[in-house]
């Protein structure tokens, strides 16, 4: 053991500010909130091991981690053990909420009474069968019915946890954090949440919203964000930086450990729209010429994609750039569900689609042990199915194919790709909405595997609303319209929306601003066709602009 005064971050990391508070604290709970890139695993695991080697978790006390998937729990414990140790780690116990929900069934099952009783060898199906059988989603329910009934399994977790990591809190559900109260309201035990509330992603002026405020409330937990994105090349990053000590001057990080002259960065000024339009196909075609894949570059707009983002569309479609605009796809892009049958279907119609098939690969099976016999049958069925799919490239044996795939894939593998497929009825939703938009690609498409990479994303420049591009991140990043005619309305809101944007950039960071932007049918009366540059967010780009790649 060592003192905690003396613990050092493990593999000689260097934690900004609010991560290192969150890292070493002794006391009390925290809500932490984090954007993409800023390290929320790499924290947890830090917070594990100062935990374990300082014995500010004591022997035989443990370490509780509660995820939302099992690759991330997974990942969560090989993390952990990476920074302490096998032996250390070994008291790191890390579940995702079902999991952990069917380990309190099974150790205090008989405190379930009623029609909720169940039997020593019950399993867990797609329908309830008295005493015999449970379904996925009453694993968390019938946790809470033990935990509300049976002090001895209060007592029991409490006892054994000193310490509660919890995962992409946002996502958490009411049953699940009912789950967190039985357990651990007033148990003393210290809590740290974290997650990205994806609606105000960092939390300005330690607003915290929905589950994390609850949080908050209920633990009173210290909230903290994560501003800086290790991701981006050391250029953007200072560009964050310095909205960073504007927001909350004791989360910056010191100048010298963003000192790079790496990344690029620049604001481009033009005297009208079009001449944008122009430069946007130009600068995308050259960048893809030298390297950088369409789907890695996203054009972002404040607001109203279909009038700012109209005359560069018509000029990329000139130009032979595939794009998609997200505007006309909603929210499918981000349905795992969604990315998982546009993947499978490239890899049957491609002759050639590694990446497809990497993706696919992490969900079928491992490479290893069991799993290289599971990939091989896998291998089987896609070399039959590319064969039948070629025959006839209609959307009606494309998605014969596509239901026997998730039919051999399996409900409970299905639902571990996200929390929202536990409901049947919203998987239906969503398997009908991916349908409808795929069929397009199809018969009325004479290339559907082109049509199919544009749909998914595979290989087009992305188009969309900074509202949209939470979560994702690209090396080019292009902010679109810079100005106080475009940035309008809240002050806050407007610098949250800006930060979101330049955070989504991890090595080319471009802003525009145009002198004029033609009132286009459709608008609005406030639309305004002579602008001006917004030169407080401009002020953050304009002292970083150059630097080469």
């Amino acid at each position: 053991m060592i003192p905690p005064d003396s613990w050092r971050p493990s593999s000689g990391l260097t934690l900004e500010p609010n991560a290192r508070r969150a890292v070493i604290s002794q006391a009390g709970c925290i809500a932490l909130l984090a954007g993409p890139g800023a390290g929320k695993t790499e924290t947890l695991a830090q917070r594990a091991d100062f935990l374990l080697r300082t014995g500010v978790c004591p022997y035989p006390k443990r370490i509780l981690a509660i995820s939302f998937k099992k690759d991330a729990s997974e990942n969560l414990k090989e993390r952990a053990a990476k920074r302490c140790g096998r032996e250390l780690a070994a008291r790191f116990d890390s579940y995702t909420f079902h999991a952990f929900g069917k380990r309190l069934i099974d150790i205090f099952r008989t405190a379930l009474k009623g029609p909720d009783q169940l039997d020593e060898d019950y399993t867990v199906g797609d329908h309830r069968l008295p005493r015999s059988q449970i379904t996925f989603k009453e694993m968390v329910p019938l946790a809470n019915e033990v935990l509300d009934q049976c002090a001895a399994a209060r007592n029991a977790i409490r006892s054994t946890y000193s310490d509660v990591f919890l995962d992409e809190f946002q996502d958490c559900t009411d049953a699940q954090y009912t789950l967190v109260l039985n357990a651990f309201q007033g148990s003393g035990a210290r809590i740290i949440a974290v997650g990205d509330t994806k609606q105000k992603i960092m939390g300005w002026a330690g607003a915290l919203e929905g589950i994390f405020l609850k949080f908050e409330e209920d633990f009173r937990a210290t909230p903290l964000n994560l501003y800086q994105n290790f991701r981006s090349l050391h250029r953007i990053r200072r560009v964050h930086n310095r909205m960073v000590r504007d927001i909350d001057p004791e989360a910056a990080v010191p100048d010298d450990q963003i000192a790079l002259d790496e990344g690029e960065v620049a604001w481009e000024s033009f005297d009208d729209d079009e001449a944008e339009a122009e430069w946007a196909a130009d600068s995308i075609l050259l960048w893809n010429e030298q390297g950088v894949p369409f789907s890695q570059i996203a054009f972002l707009c404040n607001n109203q994609p279909h009038l700012y983002a109209l005359k560069i569309m018509s000029v990329l479609s000139e130009h032979g750039i595939p794009f998609r605009n997200e505007q006309e796809i909603q929210d499918l892009s981000a349905e795992p569900l969604f990315c998982l049958i546009v993947d499978f279907l490239l890899v049957l119609l491609g002759d050639a689609e590694p990446d497809a098939w990497e993706r696919l690969q992490g969900i079928l099976g491992d490479e290893s042990g069991e799993g290289s016999s599971k990939l091989r049958d896998w291998d089987r069925f896609l070399r039959s199915g590319r064969s039948e799919i070629r025959k006839t490239r209609t959307f009606r044996k494309g998605w014969t194919l596509i239901e026997a795939m998730l039919m051999k894939l399996g409900t409970e593998a299905i639902r571990s790709l996200s929390h929202d497929y536990e409901n049947e009825a919203r998987r239906t939703e969503i398997l009908g909405n991916i349908k409808a938009h795929i069929e397009t690609g199809f018969d009325n498409n004479a290339d559907p595997l082109e049509s199919l990479k544009s749909i998914g994303g595979v290989d087009a420049v992305r188009i969309l609303t900074i509202h949209k591009c939470k979560g994702l991140e690209f090396h080019t990043v292009i902010v679109q319209g810079v100005e106080t005619q475009t940035f309008w309305g809240e002050e806050e809101a407007a610098g949250c929306a800006f930060f979101v944007a330049i955070s989504r950039a991890r090595k080319r960071l471009v802003t525009t601003t145009s002198e004029f932007r033609e009132k286009l049918p459709g608008a609005n009366r406030y639309w305004s066709q002579q602008r001006t540059p917004h030169q407080r967010f401009l002020g953050y780009v304009e002292s970083e602009a150059g630097g080469t790649l």
